[in-house]
């Protein structure tokens, strides 16, 4: 059993699932920004629902690693030459129907820690979920694997990045006349979130592009090639500084703090070694690197 859990543990991908988790965080940023400077909105941050968010969104991706790595295998798009963590269908370490049962388990968790969400703010969350829980199979699965035809970029910045920041925000404050400039806020820091949890899927895939390549798993970084995809990361982690100021006149608060400093550290040292490491297993590090990346930003922005 216990070696059962530490291979699901291994296969849930833990360096990637702050991605998840800082969305919500950000999402509750944004209502707490505009609650504290506009109090006549009568807002504020519903813990109790971004716990349930968080829980929600963080099974949905667990789920989406979990089939990945079972389907991954079915598709032999995972070899010898794998130069990521270990995979554990391809490894042997579990079938790949116990993998897709455990993800199977955390899509029920996930849909069950919505509940509160659901009742909250009524069939809306429904509208929103579904979609959510269908792309944490179809990513890999299903007649188009959305990462074997070079989506999975879109399908991260809209999931981890719009859906989960604007989805935060409804569930916390719902919808009515005057809260227009609290959503356009929430779609810009949903971009962001989006743009740098897409530096995660692009390191994973400059990393493993050459066995890709040989697979038949056509992701973006396959399609470009090695120079372009590094390329392409460095802008998708540039971009949210670039959009700063502009933030700044739609989002609250947003100052000065020394989480910017280490934010802006970390993400020079991504982009030195975004120029120099070699796509092999050197590059995990940056998986880690790219997690803490997000959630100084956020941190800052929180702080600000």
């Amino acid at each position: 059993m216990i070696h059962a859990l530490h291979s699901i543990l291994l296969a849930t991908r833990p360096k990637t699932l702050p991605a998840g988790l800082v969305a919500v965080v950000a999402g509750c940023v944004v209502v707490h920004k505009f609650s504290v400077t506009f109090p006549q909105l009568h807002i504020s941050v519903n813990y109790q629902l971004a716990v349930f968010t968080a829980i929600s969104c963080m099974c949905i991706q667990i789920a989406c690693n979990l089939f990945n790595d079972a389907l991954d295998a079915g598709h032999h798009a995972d070899t010898a030459h794998r130069q990521g963590p270990l995979r554990i269908t391809a490894g042997g370490r579990m079938s790949a129907r116990s993998v897709k049962t455990w993800a199977a388990f955390f899509l029920i968790l996930a849909s069950t820690a919505a509940i509160p969400l659901v009742q909250a703010q009524g069939m809306s969350v429904i509208l929103i979920g579904i979609p959510c829980l269908i792309c944490a199979y179809t990513y890999t699965g299903g007649p188009y694997p959305i990462a074997y035809h070079g989506l999975g970029e879109l399908f991260v910045f809209l999931f981890f990045g719009l859906v989960a920041v604007i989805g935060t925000v409804f569930v916390q404050i719902g919808w009515q006349s005057g809260y227009e400039i609290i959503y356009i806020a929430a779609t810009m820091v949903g971009a962001i979130c989006g743009l740098l949890s897409c530096v995660l899927i692009e390191v994973n895939n400059i990393r493993d592009r050459a066995e890709d390549a040989t697979t038949g798993k056509c992701t973006l970084a396959v399609r470009l090639g090695d120079k372009r995809a590094r390329g392409l990361a460095m802008a998708f982690l540039v971009a949210p500084y670039a959009v700063l100021h502009q933030l700044s006149r739609v989002l609250p608060g947003v100052g000065w703090n020394w989480f910017w400093v280490a934010a802006l550290l970390t993400g020079g040292i991504i982009l030195h070694r975004l120029m120099h490491t070699p796509a092999d297993k050197r590059m995990n590090v940056l998986l880690g690197l790219s997690s803490l990346h997000l959630a100084l930003y956020i941190s800052a922005l929180m702080l600000g």
